[in-house]
């Protein structure tokens, strides 16, 4: 059957329609409403319908949100679309398209669309890296999304720094409330922050990169340093997941220098003579986490 898949971001909801083949047969996108959550429900069951009549006909619809359900609640929980938070959004979803709803965090839609026909078809690990205004992570093993009793696997962005400098300890504060996590350093407001310390000058993580390119000394530093930081967490990664494919994802992804950089940095942090690891950029872009939504169904399955 055709497959809807959502993506529900702070600033935009985009929405598909998979046919049983797999390819895309309707999108749309539109503005998400900041901070209402009754007007978020409104928005995502209305595209839903949209792309229902479109096609003409009933569609499985699944939903990748900031957050993750929380498995002792049932509510999301860490969204940073706070208005989330603290909500049953699948089964207010459900209740208002009168069928079941499925609902993934945006990195594990990421990891299983890249590992599905992505940038890691045909892998049997993938571990799926969004780095973007925060930083996720996703694992697929053999083609089925690890979540976990605890639904927080992936979530290596809340670990520690692996092997912090003398300047990186404690490390910033962290809306988690811990201090020194990965996402303070590896985020796009990590390396803007890192760039503004080393500077005193305010620029965006894009600012930075574009900077870079013209090879302005300050932002080549930056990007060094948050290369060698992201060869250490993802050294962590491999030292305990092992996979055969890390697909990094979200702005910060399109720096095409960490595809070569990266790697052999990594080699001196990994408890290994040898690393077969390979380190991709997405093949679906911007699209990944929104087909990764429609694929939380499988495409022979009804949604009743």
């Amino acid at each position: 059957m055709s497959r809807i898949g959502v993506d529900l971001g702070g600033t935009k909801i985009e929405g598909v329609v998979l046919a049983p083949n797999g390819d895309v047969e309707q999108r749309e996108r539109v503005a998400t409403p900041a901070g209402d959550y009754q007007a978020t429900l409104c928005a995502v069951v209305d595209l839903v319908m949209r792309l229902e009549q479109r096609c003409g006909r009933c569609c499985s619809v699944g939903v990748g949100t900031p957050g993750a359900l929380s498995p002792a609640t049932g509510r999301l929980r860490n969204a940073n679309s706070t208005c989330l938070n603290d909500q049953a959004i699948d089964r207010d979803l459900s209740a208002r398209l009168e069928r079941p709803v499925r609902i993934a965090n945006d990195a594990d839609c990421f990891a299983l669309s890249e590992a599905e026909d992505g940038a890691a078809s045909g892998a049997h690990s993938t571990f799926g890296v969004i780095l973007g205004t925060g930083t996720g992570g996703g694992i697929v093993i053999g083609g089925q999304l690890l979540q976990g009793p605890t639904a927080v696997a992936g979530e290596w962005g809340h670990n520690p720094l692996p092997w912090p400098t003398t300047g990186e300890h404690p490390g910033p504060s962290c809306y988690c409330g811990k201090r020194g996590c990965i996402e303070t350093f590896l985020s796009g407001p990590g390396m803007a922050r890192d760039y503004a310390a080393h500077t005193g000058r305010t620029s965006s993580a894009r600012e930075i990169v574009e900077r870079a390119d013209r090879g302005e000394i300050d932002a080549v530093a930056c990007l060094q340093r948050y290369a060698d930081r992201l060869a250490r967490g993802l050294a962590s990664v491999i030292n305990l997941l092992d996979p055969e494919v890390i697909v990094l994802g979200g702005g910060l992804s399109k720096i095409q220098p960490l595809y070569e950089t990266v790697p052999r940095l990594w080699s001196s942090y990994l408890f290994s003579d040898v690393v077969r690891t390979r380190l991709l950029p997405p093949l679906h872009g911007d699209s990944s986490g929104v087909l990764g939504a429609a694929r939380l169904w499988p495409g022979d399955r009804s949604p009743g």
